[in-house]
């Protein structure tokens, strides 16, 4: 078995996958504060999993109050290199009707600048490349796992991330469908920016739940409509993991794991002595 592990990033129930085996909870302290909650790991048919609740056990933390950066740093510290994230969507498209998969590949940022969204700052510069925000491989591997699943399943598109926790107002929603997204949610680009920091590989399984207030013909977005397709969904959610781990190679041949080579700008000699010593895990093999 491997020393990697693939990473899974969600709700509640996620980390209850069937086959599991050498189940064990970790608690981590990071640089950056605490994670979300308790990773757990696990055995799924030989490969190493690491699975953590986004908004912590009983949903805690609203999307603007989740430690992305400890989550992230986390995963990287125990041996991820690869992220499979599965959150709640609202549906900017007729065709991707509540209980469909959607597989993003591009973000539209409507947060707000409260979030901490990068591991850099306090005497160290850093631009990624982020064209290309998730990972090209992974999203193909879950596409086709969603469709082995027998989910339907929506290839690529664009993802608002919104502020939130408010849903979007009725005019913002018209806007949204005036930009072309296809679906919209509140967490994934920001854990997309800090997996990409973190050269590790990251895509999504996005559940849609509603038409967000825009569409004529169905109610507006409520939370008890979001939690009914959830749970609907959660076991083809596992599905579509347990058959997405089982066709991913050991071997990573994107980019996504040498993203930084040439990322850190500030001069060496200029880092903080604490700085370096903090993002050693994420970027100490290029200083």
């Amino acid at each position: 078995m491997s020393d990697t592990a693939i990473g899974v990033i969600g709700g509640s129930g996620l980390y209850e996958m069937e086959g599991l085996e050498d189940v064990r909870r970790i608690r981590l302290e990071t640089p950056f504060g605490d994670p979300s909650d308790e990773y757990v790991t696990g055995v799924l048919n030989g490969v190493r999993m690491v699975f953590l609740p986004r908004h912590g056990r009983g949903h805690r933390y609203l999307p603007s109050e989740v430690n992305y950066r400890a989550n992230i740093y986390g995963m990287k510290k125990l041996g991820v290199e690869r992220i499979i994230s599965v959150s709640a969507v609202g549906s900017l498209k007729e065709a991707i009707e509540p209980g469909h998969i959607v597989i993003p590949d591009q973000f539209i940022d409507r947060t707000k600048g409260i979030r901490k969204d990068t591991f850099f700052g306090d005497g160290i510069v850093a631009h990624v490349g982020f064209a290309d925000p998730v990972c090209h491989p992974l999203s193909e591997i879950l596409y086709d796992a969603a469709r082995s699943a027998g989910a339907t399943v929506h290839k690529g598109g664009t993802y608002i991330c919104m502020e939130g926790p408010a849903f979007s107002t009725r005019a913002e929603s018209f806007m949204y469908l005036g930009l072309g997204a296809e679906v919209i949610g509140m967490t994934n680009l920001t854990e997309a920016k800090l997996a990409r920091e973190a050269e590790i590989c990251y895509g999504i399984i996005a559940l849609s739940t509603d038409y967000d207030c825009w569409h004529e013909h169905h109610d507006d977005v409520t939370v008890e409509a979001i939690i009914a397709i959830i749970h609907q969904n959660v076991a083809m959610a596992k599905n579509i993991i347990r058959k997405a781990v089982a066709n991913i190679a050991t071997q990573r041949s994107c980019a996504c794991g040498s993203a930084m080579s040439y990322a850190v700008i500030t001069d060496k000699s200029a880092i903080p002595a604490e700085t370096r010593q903090k993002l050693d895990l994420i970027v100490g093999k290029y200083l």
